[in-house]
């Protein structure tokens, strides 16, 4: 099978998971699965905090980003626009999740709150450019959890944490890994 037909099979798997069609076993693994949702989120993402909010709000200053982008009338921050992303698929799936999370959150509630997710982040700030697999128990159900590095990928990133009055540290550069983006896949059932 060539290589892009690898892509078409696997795009048509994580649509159907999605729709609750399948499970991610049934033709991929766990983590080519979350690795391939990664993909996309992360190159939104990327291109919402390169083309739209770094354009428009550190180049061009036409347009401020805030978290209180409705009563500021600015731009959603990209972390935002991801967890309400997030929140969209939670109302439409339960055959994956997907979080951002840090060890040092603005939000208090993107700290990690299980043994894998402290470890999975620490793992990722202590080398950069890897990512971290394992399985957890939540609630009686077993998960595959993925780890990817969140990347400071534009100076509106490193500059709007070094900046914000709640950040616990104020030292991110460009390519830093400022915290993780984590999925889970349900693998029992």
């Amino acid at each position: 099978m060539t290589s892009y037909a690898k892509k078409i099979k696997a795009a048509v798997l994580c649509g159907a998971m999605a729709l609750g069609g399948t499970s991610a076993s049934a033709e991929m693994e766990y983590q080519d699965v979350a690795d391939l949702l990664h993909l996309v989120m992360s190159s939104d993402r990327t291109v919402y905090t390169r083309m739209i909010v770094n354009r428009l709000a550190v180049k061009e200053k036409v347009i401020s980003a805030s978290e209180h982008f409705e009563d500021d009338k600015a731009l959603v921050l990209p972390a935002q626009m991801f967890r309400f992303g997030a929140e969209m698929v939670a109302e439409e799936t339960d055959a994956f999740s997907y979080s951002l999370l840090s060890l040092w959150p603005i939000n208090k509630q993107n700290a990690p709150s299980t043994d894998l997710e402290k470890e999975g982040l620490e793992y990722l700030a202590e080398n950069p450019g890897e990512n971290f697999y394992g399985e957890e128990e939540l609630g009686g159900t077993t998960y595959f959890t993925a780890f990817y590095p969140d990347i400071s990928v534009a100076e509106a990133c490193s500059s709007c944490h070094n900046e914000h009055k709640d950040s616990p540290r104020t030292d991110f550069e460009g390519g830093d890994v400022m915290g993780g983006v984590v999925i889970r896949i349900p693998m029992d059932g």
